[in-house]
């Protein structure tokens, strides 16, 4: 019996969930920061983080992985050569949330996700 193995499920299927979390990391390497809402952020965290420690090894097969990660090779490029060698004597929490306050529609917490 598995406890405490409670997902963020973001109220979609997996593979639509699987393709928000891509577009939204791809979008958070390009553009440097997004906004979007709370638990949208936390479930980009737990992506974006480890993509940016197999950047920083800067091996073939960890850019291999990479690219299947992303959609894109401009996002892995810039990856790999812009952000993780500045993240080099870090060893995690590359990534940074401020709260905005909230949306006016449905009133749901909206952050912004930025790299430090």
């Amino acid at each position: 019996m598995r406890h405490h193995s409670k997902k963020i499920t973001l109220g979609r299927e997996k593979a639509q969930r699987d393709a928000l979390i891509r577009g939204l990391a791809e979008s958070l390497i390009l553009h440097g920061g997004i906004v979007t809402t709370k638990t949208k952020a936390k479930a980009l965290k737990r992506y974006v983080e480890p993509l940016v420690s197999k950047a920083k090894r800067n091996r073939q097969v960890d850019k291999e992985g990479i690219m299947k990660a992303l959609y894109t090779g401009k996002a892995v490029k810039r990856l790999m050569q812009d952000i993780a060698p500045r993240y080099k004597e870090r060893s995690g929490g590359y990534t940074r949330t401020t709260k905005l306050g909230f949306r006016s529609n449905d009133k749901a917490d909206i952050v912004r996700v930025e790299f430090i």
